[in-house]
């Protein structure tokens, strides 16, 4: 038996989120890598295990997930064999064999992840699906500043969607920033865990600082408060992208 790290990238559009959920009928991306991998493998009982979840409409180039395998075939191919049983918009990038005591959710040490603004006068109909539509420039200066305040050990709670069932909700960001790239402004934000839709609301804090509505120096502010409904708003889904997930 062989335990196999698998790194996952796919378009999130027409899924509701990565996990498998009771409901048959409800298509999400683990479920649709599940019945690809019971079939590759010809074992129905099958099942992986994912180190993040994400939301309906968000997508991942380096979402992971382990399964263990009775099989001969070197761990290097397992992406070449699988592709044909998966849809065009699931790809696994790559799969290495792994220890068996290795866990894909609590040997991870940080992760990355983008969220991308459209920012133009007129929206293109080509990044409908993979950007939030911003009208009004964002300046990008503005937005740093405020993003730097993210930085370090903070209770995060004002950043977090309720709901959440969450022993703590401190975490550690390590780097988060934004770049612009002509009409495309993007945010990436890496740390060593984050809250339910931690992300989108940091991304969503940070547009109202770059369209005026909120000042940098606020943002160190609202996390201190604690309080939900001093942040932005939760960002658009289609906006976000899971990065990379790092191991040590």
């Amino acid at each position: 038996m062989k335990r196999i790290l698998l790194t996952i990238a796919y378009d999130g559009t027409n899924y509701s989120g990565w996990q498998k959920q009771k409901n048959p009928d409800v298509i999400t991306v683990e479920g649709e890598l599940t019945k690809a991998l019971q079939q590759l493998f010809r074992n129905p009982e099958l099942e992986c295990i994912g180190a993040s979840r994400t939301d309906a409409g968000v997508h991942a180039l380096g979402q992971r997930a382990i399964i263990d395998v009775d099989t001969t075939i070197p761990a290097e191919k397992i992406p070449l064999a699988i592709r044909s049983f998966l849809p065009a918009d699931i790809i696994v990038t790559k799969a290495e064999e792994v220890d068996g005591e290795f866990h894909p959710r609590f040997d991870c040490v940080k992760k990355t992840y983008e969220y991308r603004f459209w920012n133009a006068p007129v929206k293109n109909p080509k990044e409908r699906l993979y950007s939030a539509y911003v009208q009004k420039p964002l300046d990008i200066d503005r937005m740093n500043e405020g993003a730097k305040a993210f930085i370090g050990t903070h209770d995060f709670a004002a950043f977090c969607a309720a709901g959440a069932q969450v022993s703590t909700t401190v975490r550690t960001i390590f780097d988060c920033h934004v770049e612009r790239a002509g009409e495309s402004v993007r945010m990436y934000v890496t740390g060593d865990g984050f809250l339910y839709n931690m992300v989108r609301i940091i991304a969503g804090t940070l547009m109202a600082v770059g369209m005026g509505k909120l000042e940098p120096e606020a943002v160190a502010g609202i996390i201190e408060s604690k309080d939900r409904a001093k942040a932005g708003q939760t960002a658009e889904p289609q906006g976000l992208t899971l990065v990379e997930i790092f191991y040590k």
